[in-house]
């Protein structure tokens, strides 16, 4: 990997530092990019994030857990490395990881996108020479449209069906790809209802002074009130569920990169598919990659090898990584 960080069962491991980076398994000491389930994990003695994460971490790992946090940009000197958390546009609070030992500097992505997000501070690039990056989307063929034109996809799908007195059900990963939504949506078209899982949430980014519309938690509605027409965001896990009885007249929608590709449009056999990603399209990792300036590239999930292979036909000293976390449950969501 590199003498600055080494893999380990655990994960990712600064032994100067002696700190994790999103540990699989509880450790002494973790720094968190995020705060999505395969990225933060309960059980570590004590936790690093940034400043903007802290109150979803809180809710995630338990009011009780040993959290420090940085502001963006701050540094954390331990031995002789020093840490910095940096925007990484992903979700609230999520950030990459800054480490510089000995004038080397390694960045650590965590999950980004280059796309605007009300919701959050936008990504910022790290000059570095090594630079570890998330590769979701590594294909060409992940090009996202711009939010402002799926927003106004999502909205005219919402009111038709409000003319058809059918409830408009949006399936969005119930951390990050929701709260995003809620800003984008015209309240003026009727009323938001939210899962459980949604607005459990919803009450951590109002929290940290995220600004968000009115919603209302389904499970204080009796469903012989149930307004007609509303629009509810509910996480994927959600459907096919019992939990969905509640709504016999409705249009299913689901909110996700993965809606670029087809066939998986049509495995989800949802009624519309809205192409929108909290990971940096194919556009988006070019560029960061380039600007970070780095001599040395790892690639790691996704389209890892397809995207090491493009990136050395153009003289990139790029090479693909196995991952060092699992794969996230659709329940959480992170996974588009």
């Amino acid at each position: 990997m590199n003498a600055i960080l080494q893999r380990t069962p655990s994960g990712l491991y600064c032994s100067e530092g002696d700190f994790y980076i999103d540990p699989r398994r509880p450790v002494k000491r973790a720094v968190i990019t995020h705060a999505h389930a395969d990225h933060a994990r309960p059980g570590s003695q004590a936790y690093l994030c940034a400043r903007d994460s802290m109150v979803v971490l809180q809710h995630r790992l338990g009011i009780d857990s040993d959290i420090q946090s940085l502001e963006y940009g701050e540094v954390l000197t331990t031995n002789s490395v020093r840490i910095s958390l940096h925007p990484a546009g992903h979700i609230l609070g999520s950030a990459q990881v800054r480490i510089e030992r000995g004038g080397e500097i390694m960045a650590v992505s965590g999950d980004f996108k280059t796309d605007v997000d009300p919701t959050c501070k936008p990504l910022e690039p790290i000059r570095c020479h090594t630079f570890i990056s998330e590769c979701t989307f590594g294909l060409p063929i992940f090009r996202w449209p711009s939010p402002e034109q799926v927003m106004r996809e999502i909205n005219s799908w919402w009111q038709a069906n409000r003319q058809q007195n059918r409830t408009s059900i949006l399936f969005a990963y119930a951390l990050g790809k929701a709260q995003r939504i809620l800003t984008g949506l015209d309240s003026d078209i009727g009323p938001i209802l939210t899962h459980g899982a949604v607005e459990n949430i919803n009450r951590c980014y109002r929290e940290a002074g995220v600004m968000l519309p009115e919603t209302r938690y389904i499970g204080e509605l009796e469903n012989s009130k149930l307004p007609a027409g509303a629009l509810v965001i509910a996480p994927p896990s959600a459907d096919n569920s019992l939990w969905m009885r509640r709504f016999p007249r409705r249009s299913r929608a689901f909110a996700s990169g993965w809606m670029r590709i087809r066939g998986i449009r049509r495995r989800r056999s949802v009624d519309r598919g809205f192409v929108l990603s909290d990971h940096s399209d194919w556009n988006g990792l070019v560029e960061t990659i380039e600007a970070s300036g780095a001599q040395r590239i790892k690639l790691t999930h996704g389209y890892s090898d397809e995207m090491a292979r493009w990136l050395h036909e153009r003289a990139f000293d790029a090479q693909a990584i196995p991952p060092f976390y699992d794969d996230e449950t659709e329940a959480d969501g992170d996974a588009g």
